[in-house]
């Protein structure tokens, strides 16, 4: 079931502090999710990655350059709950 990302903020490296529609909170490293390679490549810098904002039309996390991250994968990794099957293929 997919929960919107309704703030995000940047903390120390590539963590961030996340919070979804349904209140659930929880403080992930971005470093272990991003290869920063092609869109992602710029995000490097860490002043290009604290750019970070919600896109409320999307529900998730997106950068000035365009890119963004599934809020399915975000939600799975701070409440420690599996991706769903679509999901898990989408990643690999």
């Amino acid at each position: 079931m997919l929960k919107d990302l309704v703030e995000a903020t940047a903390l120390d490296g590539y963590r961030v502090r996340l919070r979804f529609e349904d209140g659930v909170e929880g403080e992930l490293d971005l470093a272990t999710i991003i290869r920063f390679e092609g869109v992602f490549a710029p995000l490097q810098d860490l002043a290009r990655f604290r750019e970070l904002s919600v896109d409320p039309e999307l529900g998730t996390i997106y950068w000035p350059n365009g890119a963004d991250l599934d809020p399915v994968v975000l939600y799975a990794r701070v409440t420690g709950t599996p991706l769903p099957t679509y999901a898990i293929k989408a990643v690999r």
